[in-house]
C-alpha cells in the first residue's frame, strides 16, 4: 500500500550568496560524473523579464574548494527556466561543457543563435554553428531546434528577441528535429514539422501552428523521445494539443505513444489572459509533461492514459503503459531516477495558499512517497520567470540538486539523501 511520509532531510545553500545562481531544467544533470563540480549560470538579479542583452556568467562550482565559483564565459542566449542549456559532455576528451550564446554570425540553420564549447580544464574553446537542446550521453550528437519557434509558442523556454516573431510557417518542410554530429558540427535535418503533421494527422491540426519540445536521448544514445505540440491559439496554453513520441536518433523508427487530441470548447471565444493562474497549465487533465528515460526501452511521463492522468510509464517498444503511484503521485511534478533505479525524485507546483513546493523521493519498491523539504516560492516572479525545483541526482545517489528562491535569492541547494535511500 502506498503512503506519504515526512522524511526531512539536510539542506544547504551552494556558495555564500552574493550573487544569483541557478541551473535550468531536471532533465540533465549540473552534477560531473565526479560528483565535485556543479554547472550554473550566474547573474546578478533574482528576477527580471529577460531582453535580449541580458547576460548571465556561465560556470561551476568547486564544491571541493568550498564552493569556489569559476566563470568559463558569458551568454545572452538562456531563459530562466532552462538557463543555456548547460550540460556536460562526458564523452569527449578532456573535461567540456556546452552552452548556447547569440552570434549574428555563426552561419548555422538558425541565425542568431550557436553553442559553445568549453574545456575547464585547459580553457579551450570551440563554437558550434547552432544552439543545442539536448546532448547524447556519449557525447557523439546533439539534438537542436528552433528557439525563435519558442518566442511564438511556448516564451518561457525561449531565448527573448524583443518582438516574438509572428509569422512563423504553421508545419515547415524544412524545420523541425535537426541532429548535429559532435564535435563537428554538422547538422541534418531529421523530421520535420511537415511530416510530423502528417503523420497520424488529427482534424485539430489544420491551421494550427506546430513545435516539439522535451527532447531526451536515452542512456544508450541510440533512441530520442520528444512531445509534439500544436496549437490554433499560442497565448492560451489550455488550447494545447500533446502528442509523445519516440524516435531513433536519424529520425527513423517514428513511434507515438500517447495522444491527448480533445474538444476544446473555448477556443472560439476571446481569450482572458488573467483568467488563469500562473500553473493552471501545468495542471490540466490533458497535458502530457516532463518526460524522462527509466532506462533504454522505458519512458516515465506525467500525462493520461486510458482517460486518467497519473506518472505514467511507458514500453517504448510495445507502447503499453501503466501508472506508478497513482495514490500518492497525484500532481504534475520533475520526475528522475536515481542512479541505482530504486527511486524517483520529483516536486509539485506552488500550493495556491501557501506557495509551498515539496521536494519528494518516492520509493518504487515499496510505494511509499517521502516527503523531504517544503520549499516557499515567491507567487509575484509570475511564469516565465519562476523558479522551478526542478532537482537533479547526485551521482552517486547520496544527493540531489535544486534551484529554490525560498531565502529570497535564486540559488542552488543540495539536499542530502544519503540516510534515507541507505
Amino acid at each position: 500500500m502506498s503512503a506519504i511520509q515526512s522524511s526531512p532531510c539536510p539542506i544547504r545553500k551552494v556558495g555564500d550568496g552574493t550573487h544569483h545562481h541557478f541551473f535550468g531544467y531536471y532533465n540533465k544533470t549540473n552534477w560531473d560524473p565526479s560528483g565535485e563540480k556543479i554547472l550554473a549560470q550566474r547573474v546578478p538579479y533574482a528576477n527580471r523579464d529577460l531582453a535580449p542583452d541580458n547576460v548571465a556568467q556561465v560556470g561551476y562550482f568547486d564544491l571541493t574548494d568550498n564552493d569556489r565559483f569559476h566563470t568559463i564565459g558569458k551568454t545572452t542566449a538562456w531563459n530562466w527556466q532552462m538557463g543555456s542549456q548547460l550540460q556536460w559532455l562526458p564523452g569527449l576528451p578532456g573535461k567540456k561543457v556546452v552552452y548556447n550564446i547569440r552570434d549574428d554570425n555563426s552561419g548555422g540553420q538558425y541565425p542568431g543563435f550557436a553553442a559553445r564549447i568549453v574545456d575547464i580544464e585547459t580553457g579551450d574553446e570551440q563554437q558550434l554553428p547552432d544552439p543545442v537542446y539536448s546532448v547524447a550521453p556519449d557525447s557523439s550528437f546533439a539534438i537542436c531546434v528552433d528557439f525563435r519557434r519558442f518566442n511564438l509558442t511556448h516564451p518561457t523556454i525561449g531565448y527573448n528577441e524583443g518582438a516574438a516573431p509572428t509569422d512563423l510557417p504553421l508545419a515547415p518542410e524544412d524545420d523541425g528535429i535537426f541532429n548535429m554530429s559532435l564535435p563537428d558540427g554538422a547538422m541534418k535535418l531529421v523530421l520535420s514539422l511537415h511530416t510530423l503533421r502528417n503523420f497520424q494527422p488529427l482534424d485539430s491540426m489544420q491551421d494550427a501552428v506546430h513545435w516539439v519540445t522535451h527532447l531526451e536521448i536515452n542512456g544508450a544514445s541510440d533512441r530520442v523521445l520528444f512531445i509534439h505540440r500544436w496549437t490554433r491559439r499560442v497565448e492560451d496554453e489550455t488550447c494545447f494539443l500533446h502528442r509523445l513520441f519516440s524516435m531513433a536518433p536519424d529520425g527513423s523508427e517514428l513511434t507515438l505513444l500517447e495522444c491527448t487530441d480533445h474538444p476544446i470548447p473555448h477556443l472560439e471565444q476571446d481569450h482572458d489572459p488573467n483568467r488563469l493562474d500562473t500553473f493552471d497549465y501545468e495542471k490540466s487533465e490533458y497535458q502530457i509533461s516532463h518526460p524522462i528515460w527509466r532506462d533504454d526501452r522505458h519512458i516515465m511521463v506525467w500525462g493520461p492514459n486510458k482517460g486518467e492522468i497519473h506518472y505514467q510509464l511507458y514500453n517504448v517498444d510495445t507502447g503499453q503503459a501503466h501508472a506508478v503511484g497513482a495514490d500518492v503521485l497525484t500532481e504534475n511534478g520533475h520526475m528522475t531516477y536515481s542512479p541505482d533505479g530504486k527511486w524517483m525524485v520529483s516536486d509539485t507546483y506552488p500550493d495556491k495558499e501557501t506557495n509551498i513546493r515539496m521536494l519528494f523521493l518516492y520509493n518504487l519498491e515499496t510505494g511509499l512517497r517521502h516527503d523531504i523539504a517544503a520549499l516557499l516560492t515567491d507567487p509575484d516572479l509570475g511564469k516565465e520567470n519562476r523558479c522551478d525545483l526542478h532537482p537533479r541526482w547526485h551521482p552517486d545517489g547520496t544527493g540531489v540538486c535544486v534551484d529554490s528562491i525560498h531565502e529570497n535569492e535564486r540559488q542552488l541547494y543540495i539536499v542530502d539523501v544519503k540516510q534515507l535511500v541507505s
